[in-house]
């Protein structure tokens, strides 16, 4: 258990947050959520205790291990992957080191032999003789292979390295774990593992992430940060914002009756828990749905961007053929005979095993690069926005926002342009920012800005949620819903797909594995699985 009180952190003159209290239990997962710059990462930090409050103070119960998802890469780059894991269990991880001097003694005495039984009973009651083939399984379910299990650190590429460092987190069962974006660089099928092996943890876990899917699954109660306090709430993710969402227009409609409110309150608590008891989670949704209260529910404070798209004109039947595409960079080959047919309402979301297949994949219909072989044709009534996976090209003339956005408009009046940009939340002097210091979410606000001024019925989004916060998520996902023409995307954000997508096109090293089918169907289905293997062999 821990315990936070009075707690409150201050940097220069503003306070980030004051009067924390909480108390962190046994049995539940809390997802820390919060805008961008409130402070989520701060207070996982000060739970660790790498950063010292201003005030207050924080307890861990008296015994238990704090375990903490490292986000220094290069820490641990002289040692072995296995070590690096075993690690993660400092006392453990010392006594192996003491036992190995101890017994390289080359004057071993009878002392010694006394000292050494004591550490094998100490050795033996952490499960020290398990401790490797637990670190090897560990890293197995992550997705790291058991040929790189005795390799240095130094020689891991970096993406690997993240699953190393949170199997380095989860080994050895701590009592309180604290996960800062673990699913960064995790594809979708170790999120999966790692949903699956969070829900059914049975100590405390802390969690910071934009994953609304990965929070939903694994969390009993959300932790927001807003306006400088701190406050927890049971549920997860999509109870606390649909909850605070209808809070907010009662908030709004101020004449209903109070007995009102309440019954519709109470009605809602019943619909979610309905659906949470027929998930296929388990053991946190269970605690989740006994604590859900009424009393809790009160609006969010929040800010959501107004992202709305409205096509110019509908599509018409023709939308794009693709035929026989390859693509290779530096002698590598990306992907080869990728053919297929986009047709009229089709949402299609592009996966690999290999991101930079997606992105290249996009590039080529955008003619921004050449494939080596194949071709495509895109329908004449087709009019496309594309959100690039890396935008820095857009952001490198110093210029006002306001002047940025004109470039991307026939309408180039001020008021006309404020509009767009105030829909993404730059409001007042924002405006007049300068592109090249904006933030990497400020940027794909922007991007987005253009994207709807632009009117388009086909829409192609390389990994269209990186570096939003989870509210402009939530807005995008929203729109998405209704968006009435075509979408392509790439994207690692399992909701915003299961919500958004009807069909599913994989892009293996052996052509493409094309499914209408519901995502979640696509990537637990056993003969897709056997499919998908094959389909990635060497």
């Amino acid at each position: 258990m821990i315990t936070v009180s009075n707690l409150a952190i201050q940097f220069g003159k503003k306070p980030l947050f004051t009067d924390v209290n909480l108390k962190f239990t046994a049995g539940n997962c809390y997802g820390v959520i919060g805008a961008n710059g409130a402070g989520k990462s701060t207070f996982l930090k000060l739970i660790s205790g790498e950063l010292d409050p201003t005030r207050g103070s924080i307890q861990i119960a008296p015994g238990e291990r704090l375990s903490v998802l490292k986000q220094n890469h290069f820490e641990f780059d002289e040692y072995t992957v296995i070590d690096t894991v075993l690690m993660g269990y400092k006392e453990l991880w010392q006594l192996m080191k003491e036992k190995e001097a101890l017994y390289a003694k080359p004057d071993f005495s009878d002392e010694d032999g006394m000292k050494a039984a004591r550490l094998e009973d100490d050795f033996a009651s952490m499960n020290g003789w398990n401790a490797e083939s637990d670190a090897a399984e560990l890293l197995s379910g992550l997705g790291i292979e058991e040929s790189l299990h005795y390799q240095l650190m130094k020689d891991i590429n970096a993406k690997k390295k993240v699953r190393i460092l949170l199997a380095q987190a989860l080994f050895g069962n701590p009592d309180n774990l604290l996960l800062d974006e673990p699913t960064n660089d995790l594809d979708l099928e170790t999120v999966l593992w790692l949903e699956n092996y969070l829900s059914n943890f049975e100590n405390t876990v802390i969690v910071v992430s934009h994953d609304r899917h990965f929070l939903d699954n694994i969390c009993t109660d959300i932790v927001d940060i807003d306006f400088g306090k701190v406050n927890a709430f049971s549920g997860n993710y999509t109870f606390w914002y649909e909850s605070s969402q209808l809070a907010l227009r009662q908030q709004a409609a101020a004449n209903k009756k109070a007995e009102e409110k309440i019954k519709e309150l109470q009605e809602f608590i019943s619909r979610f828990s309905a659906n949470v008891a027929k998930s296929k989670q388990t053991t946190s949704r269970k605690k989740m749905v006994e604590k859900l209260k009424v009393e809790e529910i009160s609006p969010s404070t929040r800010r959501y961007p107004g992202i709305i798209f409205k096509p110019e004109r509908a599509a018409g039947d023709k939308i794009l053929t693709v035929e026989d595409l390859s693509f290779e960079t530096e002698g590598i080959p990306l992907f080869k005979d990728v053919s297929f047919t986009l047709e009229k309402g089709d949402k299609v979301v592009v996966i690999s095993k290999d991101n930079r297949a997606v992105t290249a994949l996009f590039k080529i219909l955008m003619n921004e690069q050449k494939a080596k072989t194949g071709t495509f044709e895109w329908g004449i009534t087709i009019k496309k926005a594309y959100l690039p996976f890396d935008n820095s090209e857009y952001f490198l003339k110093n210029e006002k926002l306001v002047d940025w956005l004109a470039k991307f408009s026939s309408n180039t009046d001020e008021s006309f342009l404020r509009g767009y940009l105030g829909k993404m939340l730059f409001s007042g002097e924002d405006i007049y920012k300068s592109s090249t210091v904006l933030s990497g979410g400020e940027k794909m606000r922007c991007m987005i800005s253009k994207m709807m001024l632009e009117e388009p019925n086909m829409l192609i989004m390389d990994h269209p949620t990186n570096h939003l916060d989870l509210e402009s998520i939530q807005a995008f996902n929203n729109n998405m819903k209704v968006y009435p023409e075509q979408i392509m995307m790439g994207s690692h954000d399992h909701e915003f797909i299961e919500s958004v997508c009807n069909r599913v096109i994989e892009i293996t090293p052996k052509g493409t594995i094309d499914k209408y089918m519901d995502f979640e169907e696509y990537l637990t289905d056993p003969k897709l699985k056997e499919l998908r293997a094959e389909r990635y062999k060497n």
